[in-house]
């Protein structure tokens, strides 16, 4: 057995672990919104047609904030289409993910749902096929209290008081040549700073988010946020990231220190970020938003999408997930509250069915992935401030990322009730003992060790712990 040792002290402060970091991703793809929030006539339905077996899994799962309508799906998308009498409602071509879209669900049925769910919403506006106008006038509409044309068009449908939307992203992947509406840097950069400076106009209280490239490896990536971000900087909140890691190839130890390459991706981001700051001899320090990220086998997508027509919420990308996904998952969200201090928001994308913690049966059960049990583990105890934490670790060999530390953690400490929570992922195959040094946290009495896999166990919490970390495994360490 290898061993290894986390020092924790009060002291190391990162930043405080904002109930955002855990939010997800409802777009109109697959069977996300049909037959995954709503269904009308399932067992389970509101009238409105929302699965409330669903919606108690998402308020189970923790999630905070909830990214809509997309996704590609929104580079193409009219906003009105999805208000007013569903009955009059256009039918229309979804060209992303070649479907038909009735419109049956759209802004105002999610607001309904939002609210029940218990989360933010995060509305993404068109700057693929559409521009400046078509985002005021979802503004207006979301967000203005009335006596407008669009503000009373809302209250008309039913919702009399204004949503209060407060996270806006500007467009979609608008780097990636699959993208309705693809542009250049300097095309989508005007675009956005032109969006931003009217939507603030309309209310300046909204947090606005620039595309960032839409993964690491695009041939663009870092030249692309820098030219954006030229144009964008002192109108925009955040630059998003978007990535996903494929264990389609079978190479085992890359996939579960996938971790690795989203910290590089954080810390180049933020580089690009803070080198355009300091050329515009701007203090704002930009925040990343990480609105996509999860494990995708993504080989499947195009099969998925070829073998069918146009039709209408086909089942696409409903991914099974595995123990090591899940461990996956877990080291992901570690790195994500190791760069609080700059990463403000990030959903894990999707929420039910495609590539998702939740699945369901059309007409039958909703059910929870492996993936579901990291992620609502570590939004119910990643509560309070964040702390650094250097493990002194073995490494090992992998294809994609060379040598990788075996031990990754982060700790959280919540400050109003002397709760620390450790979050461990052992990368490696071989078991791995860790010796946490806890002294300075005298007032510690008890610890349990979680895992995805047995009950919890109790520890002695005499300074220093020592903890038996299996082979590619999670763990939460909890003292109080």
């Amino acid at each position: 057995m290898h061993t290894a040792r986390v020092v924790i002290d009060p002291a190391f402060r990162i930043g405080e672990a904002d109930r955002r970091l855990f939010g997800s991703f409802v777009e109109h793809m697959g069977r996300c919104v049909y037959g995954g929030i709503f269904e009308p006539g399932h067992p389970t339905a509101d009238p409105l047609g929302l699965r409330q077996d669903v919606l108690e899994l998402t308020r189970e799962l923790g999630v905070s904030v909830v990214r809509y309508p997309g996704g590609n799906f929104v580079s193409g998308y009219r906003w009105e289409d999805g208000t007013g009498p569903v009955g009059d409602r256009p039918r229309r071509l979804d060209l992303a993910w070649k479907t038909i879209e009735t419109n049956a669900f759209g802004l105002d049925e999610f607001m309904v749902w939002a609210r029940a769910a218990g989360v933010e919403p995060m509305l993404a506006v068109n700057l693929g096929t559409r521009g400046v106008q078509e985002a005021l006038d979802l503004l207006e509409y979301a967000n203005h209290p009335g006596g407008t044309s669009l503000s009373d068009r809302r209250r008309k449908h039913g919702a009399e008081q204004p949503y209060d939307v407060k996270l806006w992203c500007l467009g979609n992947e608008l780097d990636g040549p699959w993208q309705v509406g693809h542009k250049t840097a300097d095309e989508y950069g005007r675009l956005a700073a032109e969006t931003a400076r009217a939507m603030k106009l309309i209310d300046p209280s909204v947090s606005l988010i620039a595309c960032g490239s839409s993964n690491r490896g695009m041939a663009t990536f870092a030249a692309w946020e820098a030219t954006v971000l030229e144009h964008t900087y002192e109108h925009v909140d955040y630059i998003s990231a978007h990535t996903y890691y494929d264990p389609s190839d079978g190479d085992r130890a890359s996939i579960l220190a996938s971790a690795v390459d989203m910290d590089a991706f954080i810390d180049e981001v933020v580089a690009t970020a803070d080198h355009v700051g300091a050329k515009l001899r701007n203090r704002k320090r930009l925040k990343i938003s990480f609105d996509e990220w999860n494990v995708w086998y993504q080989s499947r997508l195009q099969h998925d999408l070829d073998r069918r027509g146009w039709v209408e919420a086909p089942a696409l990308i409903e991914d099974g997930y595995t123990a090591a996904d899940a461990v996956v998952v877990g080291d992901l969200l570690i790195t994500l509250l190791r760069h609080a201090d700059r990463v403000g928001v990030a959903c894990q994308a999707q929420l039910v069915n495609v590539i998702a913690p939740i699945r369901t049966d059309t007409g039958g059960r909703a059910w929870r992935q492996s993936i579901f049990h990291p992620f609502a583990l570590t939004a119910r105890h990643a509560r309070g401030t964040v702390l650094r934490t250097e493990p002194v670790t073995p490494s090992h060999d992998t294809k994609r990322y060379g040598p990788v530390p075996s031990l990754s953690t982060v700790a959280v400490h919540d400050d109003e009730t002397g709760a620390l929570s450790v979050f461990a992922v052992n990368r490696g195959e071989t078991p791995l003992s860790v010796e946490f040094d806890l002294r300075a946290f005298p007032g510690l009495t008890t610890t349990e060790h979680l895992t995805l896999d047995g009950p919890p166990r109790r520890l002695d919490t005499a300074g220093r712990i020592t903890v038996e970390l299996a082979g590619a495994s999670w763990n939460l360490i909890r003292s109080s």
